[in-house]
């Protein structure tokens, strides 16, 4: 620890290990020193490199380090573990830290944390841990963490932050910036001012460059605006996250069923819901559910299970078309040979399209008003790649086989597979976002079976067809 030591002596920047290396990893002497330390459990050292890490880098740092070298970690470092650190993990991660913690500890902590950040620990715990963790703080922040746990999940008012800065319209731009210098209980950074009757209903803001270009004696309510995109708090996050992002708002605020401000959704906020739905609905496609890296081997099988067996029974009704031209594929063994290229193709062909339209339907693009425009696009792409691509197909399979009407055949089949595919990879997200199925989760799984089948089907058929087996 000699040497480790003479870093932490010397803390001029130069001296310092870098975070990161030149590819954007946690760099290997920087995680190498600090897995030193935990084993030597030299916590004056890691108070001088570790603490003045940003949030983001030290949650980068307990991702790659092991479940007891982040206990130790939490223990050395004590009140100077930054615990918003833990809104930056996944939630394996996240439990495991947080239940390894007394209950008063956990409950000291989130007292230092911004509410959506609290909000975002505690909704992960287990029911009982929850109710005594927020017994211990203090009544006006446990009555806000409440509320904000009532809402539904991935709602408005589960991410929103409930400090806030609120005046009444009467007051004057005075008034307001020597209560905003003299009060300690407010937000660390906020962009705006909302303004509120007594009720607390929502009557307007300001944004803070508009306060500093106005008069002092100005009042409140001759240089607010209307708030004319509130966000109900029961709104669902990614909704939410959609209109800050179509009216390029910096902050908006969050309203409750009698338009009372209840908190304020920031860009920040924004930028991490948009992060999690997309990796959501990437996870869905692939079958894995909510699975995170650092789920254990048993909770990474189960969630990935179901989906497996869907699709062994969809790989089973597709193996059960090839039966029913066995005697063909026994009499033209070339058909064996080509027939996975047109199921390959039609299934490719219908992710690209399913993509596209999940990810439209997301974004609210692909709506009751151009569907059909986007339906008939969908078909013409399908149809000039399947007959492009059959072009190329015939003409390879003639060639290989010297058979010119095993070429036509897979070229039929080509398009006749390329065009299913099309229509299916928009048809089906389209009708389970209209039954209210998440298409991200199911759309996969039918795609792939209506091209596989479809595939089959047309090019065995015509073959039976064409050469009268």
């Amino acid at each position: 620890m000699a040497d480790t030591q003479h870093v932490l002596d010397t803390p001029s920047p130069e001296n310092r290990l870098a975070v990161y290396d030149d590819d954007g990893y946690l760099a290997e002497p920087f995680l190498d020193t600090v897995r030193e330390a935990l084993g030597a459990e030299d916590a004056n050292f890691l108070q001088v490199v570790v603490v003045p890490l940003h949030e983001s880098e030290l949650g980068d740092l307990l991702r790659n380090l092991d479940h007891d070298e982040r206990q130790t970690l939490v223990r050395l470092l004590g009140e100077q573990f930054d615990y918003t650190a833990l809104t930056e993990v996944d939630e394996a991660i996240r439990l495991s830290i947080v239940d390894a913690m007394p209950n008063e500890q956990v409950a000291e902590a989130l007292r230092e944390l911004d509410s959506d950040d609290a909000v975002y620990i505690l909704e992960d715990l287990e029911e009982e841990d929850r109710t005594e963790i927020l017994a211990k703080l203090p009544f006006r922040e446990r009555l806000r963490l409440r509320r904000s746990l009532d809402y539904p999940e991935e709602s408005a008012g589960r991410r929103m932050q409930t400090e806030f800065v609120a005046v009444p319209p009467y007051w004057t731009v005075g008034q307001t910036i020597d209560y905003m210098r003299e009060e300690e209980d407010l937000p660390e950074s906020f962009a705006q001012i909302f303004v509120v009757d007594p009720t607390f209903k929502l009557l307007g803001a300001v944004y803070l460059d508009r306060i500093l270009r106005a008069k002092r004696p100005a009042k409140i309510e001759e240089i607010m605006h209307e708030t004319r995109h509130a966000i109900p708090a029961e709104t669902d996050q990614e909704e939410a996250a959609q209109i800050i992002e179509q009216y390029d708002l910096l902050s908006a605020a969050v309203v409750d069923e009698n338009e009372r401000l209840v908190g304020v959704l920031t860009i920040d906020d924004v930028i991490d819901i948009v992060q999690q739905e997309a990796e959501e609905d990437f996870r869905r496609m692939a079958g894995v559910g909510d699975e995170e890296i650092s789920d254990t081997v048993i909770t990474a099988a189960r969630s990935r299970f179901l989906w497996l067996l869907i699709n062994l029974a969809t790989a089973i009704l597709a193996s059960s078309v090839i039966g029913l031209f066995d005697a063909t594929i026994q009499q033209m063994v070339a058909l064996a040979v080509l027939m996975p290229i047109v199921a390959s193709m039609g299934g490719n062909a219908g992710t690209q399209t399913m993509t596209v339209a999940v990810r439209a339907l997301a974004s609210r693009e692909l709506d009751i008003y151009n569907a059909a425009r986007i339906i008939r696009r969908e078909v013409l792409i399908g149809l000039l790649n399947g007959a492009l691509f059959a072009l190329v197909i015939g003409v390879v399979a003639s060639a290989w086989f010297e058979d010119i009407g095993l070429g036509e055949v897979i070229a039929i089949a080509m398009i006749v597979n390329m065009l299913a595919a099309a229509l299916a990879g928009i048809l089906i997200p389209i009708v389970l976002d209209h039954f209210g199925v998440d298409p991200a989760i199911a759309s996969g799984t039918f795609v792939t079976t209506v091209t596989d089948v479809v595939g089959f089907f047309a090019f065995l058929g015509l073959a039976t067809w064409w050469f009268g087996i």
